[in-house]
C-alpha cells in the first residue's frame, strides 16, 4: 500500500474525519446524558425534600414527636429503597434519621450535616466506603410558627456512574469497529472509483509515437474523469498529427534530396575523372565528393527511419533462426574488430526462431557491433550472446568500451544525437544508427534498452517474441555454412 497514492490518502483523511466526528458525538452524547441524569436525580431528591417540608413539617406541633418517624418510613421506606432523609431543626437537634440501608452501602450516621444559609436548594456529593459518592440535596423550610427545618434527602450517586460507564464502554467497542468498517469501506469505494483513471493509465503507457492512432477509454460519467480522458484524447490526436507530420517532412524531404545529391556525386565524380586539374583542386573535389557520400548516407538513414516509423518499409516476415543469423553476422564483422586488436565472442542457445526481416534483424545487429567496435579501445572484448525463455527471445551485446555517460542514456535512440560529437564526426557517424536500430526492433514489436557504466563499458539486451517449436512452419534452410548451436569465436591481433 502506497501511503502517498491519492486512495491511501483520501481514505486516512476520510477515516479521521468520520473518527474525530465520532468522538465529538460521542463526547457530546456523554456529557448530554450525564448532566440530564444528574438534572434528574437530583430534581427527584429536591421533589422528595418538597413533599416532607411542605406536607409532613406543618403537621409536627400537633401531630406528636412518632408522626414524622412513621410518616417517611412508610412512605418513602428510605433502608429499601438505600436512600438517605435527614430532619432536623436549623438551629436544634435532628428530629429524623434514616437507617442504614440494606446493603450496607453507606452509614447516614457518618454523613456530615451542614446549615442551610437561605431558603435556596443545595446539593453535594459526598464520599461514602468503595470508592462510591452520595449526592445529597438539602432544602429549608420554615413553619407558620416560625420554626426553620432543613431536609435533606441523598441516594448513592453509582447508578448514575454505573449508566455511564456502560455508555462509554459501548463507545470504546463500537466507534474502532465503525471506523475500521468505515476504513474498508471507504477504500473500497475509493478503489472502484479510481478503477477508470487505472484503466486510463494502462491505456496511456500503451500508446507511443508509433501507435498514436488509438484512444484512451472514454469515462461516461458526465464528470471531472469523462473530461480527462476526452481532453487527453484531443491531446493525442494532435500529437498524432504532428508526428506523421514530421515523418512526413522527413520522408519528403529526403525523397526529394537523393536524386540532387545523387546527381552532384556523380557530376563530381566526372569532373574529377575527365578532366586534368591541379592536385590541390583535385584534393578539394575528393573531399566534396566524400562529403556528398557522408549526406547521401545520411538522406537514406533518414528516408528508412521514416518509412519504418510509418510502417511502410518493405519488410520480409519470415521465421528465423536467431542465433544462426547472429553467428553469421560476427564472422563478417570479426574483420573489422581485428584491425583494433578487439576480442569478439559469440554465443548461441539452439532454436532460438523469431519472426521478422531477416535484413532489418540483421541491420540491427550490424550498427550495434559497429557501434562497439568503434568506442571500444584495442585489446578490448565484445561479446554478443543469443537466449530464449519461454515467451521471448534476446540478443545481448556487450562491450568493454568508453561507456555511455549517464545524463547521455535517455537521449542515446534520438535522431542526431551524438554523446561525443568529436569522435563520432571523425568516425563518419552522424547519430542515426542507434535511431535506425530503435526503429527497427519497434516495428518487430521488440524492445531494446541499454545499461553503460562510463569508462567500464556498455550492454545492449534486445527482446523480441519467441515463436515456440509448435508454432514454427518447415522451411527451406537458409545460408550460412555449417555453424555450431553453441558458437565461440575469438581471435586477438598480437
Amino acid at each position: 500500500m502506497n501511503p502517498r497514492s491519492l486512495r491511501f490518502r483520501t481514505t486516512v483523511w476520510y477515516a479521521g474525519l468520520l473518527a474525530g466526528a465520532l468522538l465529538l458525538f460521542a463526547l457530546s452524547l456523554y456529557l448530554g446524558l450525564k448532566r440530564y441524569l444528574d438534572w434528574n436525580l437530583q430534581e427527584s431528591l429536591a421533589e422528595q425534600c418538597r413533599s416532607i417540608g411542605l406536607q409532613l413539617l406543618p403537621e409536627l406541633p400537633s401531630a406528636g414527636p412518632n408522626f414524622l418517624i412513621e410518616e417517611i418510613n412508610e412512605a418513602y421506606a428510605p433502608e429499601v429503597n438505600r436512600h438517605l432523609i435527614r430532619v432536623s431543626r436549623v438551629h436544634g437537634g435532628i428530629l429524623y434519621l434514616s437507617g442504614p440501608p440494606k446493603d450496607g452501602s453507606f452509614d447516614p450516621a457518618s454523613v456530615p450535616a451542614f446549615t442551610a444559609p437561605n431558603d435556596k436548594e443545595f446539593s453535594r456529593k459526598i464520599p461514602i466506603p468503595r470508592g462510591q459518592k452520595l449526592l445529597v440535596v438539602g432544602l429549608a423550610f420554615t413553619n407558620p410558627d416560625g420554626t426553620r427545618f432543613l431536609v435533606e434527602s441523598g441516594v448513592s450517586y453509582q447508578q448514575v456512574e454505573n449508566v455511564l460507564h456502560g455508555l462509554m464502554l459501548t463507545f470504546t467497542v463500537y466507534v474502532p469497529f465503525i471506523v475500521a468498517v468505515a476504513v474498508i469501506g471507504g477504500y473500497w469505494l475509493m478503489r472502484n472509483s479510481l478503477r477508470p483513471v487505472d484503466e486510463i493509465t494502462q491505456r496511456a503507457e500503451g500508446i507511443t509515437s508509433t501507435n498514436l492512432s488509438q484512444r484512451l477509454p472514454l469515462i461516461k460519467t458526465g464528470d471531472e474523469l469523462e473530461r480527462l480522458s476526452t481532453a487527453l484524447n484531443r491531446m493525442i490526436a494532435r500529437l498524432e498529427d504532428a508526428f506523421r507530420q514530421a515523418n512526413r517532412f522527413s520522408a519528403d524531404a529526403s525523397h526529394e534530396l537523393r536524386t540532387p545529391l545523387t546527381i552532384l556525386q556523380l557530376e563530381l565524380e566526372a569532373i574529377a575523372q575527365t578532366h586534368r586539374l591541379p592536385g590541390d583542386i583535385l584534393d578539394h573535389i575528393g573531399s566534396a565528393i566524400e562529403e556528398t557520400g557522408r549526406l547521401s548516407r545520411i538522406v537514406e538513414n533518414l528516408l528508412t527511419i521514416s518509412r519504418l516509423d510509418a510502417g511502410e518499409a518493405r519488410m520480409e516476415a519470415t521465421q528465423l533462426d536467431l542465433g544462426k543469423l547472429a553467428a553469421e553476422t560476427v564472422e563478417q564483422m570479426k574483420l573489422l574488430a581485428d584491425e583494433k586488436s578487439l576480442s569478439i565472442t559469440c554465443e548461441v542457445s539452439p532454436g532460438v526462431y523469431v519472426g521478422g526481416d531477416r535484413s532489418r534483424l540483421k541491420q540491427v545487429i550490424v550498427n550495434l557491433i559497429d557501434n562497439a567496435i568503434k568506442y571500444t579501445p584495442e585489446g578490448g572484448d565484445i561479446k554478443l550472446k543469443v537466449r530464449s525463455d519461454q515467451d521471448n527471445a534476446e540478443v545481448e551485446i556487450s562491450d568493454t568500451g568508453a561507456g555511455i555517460p549517464p545524463e547521455a542514456l535517455p537521449h542515446i535512440f534520438e535522431r542526431f544525437y551524438r554523446a561525443d560529437k568529436a569522435r563520432s564526426r571523425e568516425s563518419g557517424g552522424a547519430g542515426l544508427g542507434l535511431a535506425i536500430v530503435k526503429a527497427i526492433c519497434t516495428a518487430h514489436g521488440a524492445e531494446i534498452n541499454v545499461t553503460s557504466t562510463e569508462g567500464q563499458g556498455s550492454r545492449f539486451l534486445i527482446t523480441l517474441p519467441l515463436i515456440k517449436p509448435a508454432d514454427r512452419q518447415a522451411q527451406p534452410a537458409r545460408t550460412p555454412a555449417a555453424v555450431p548451436d553453441k558458437t565461440a569465436v575469438s581471435q586477438k591481433r598480437s
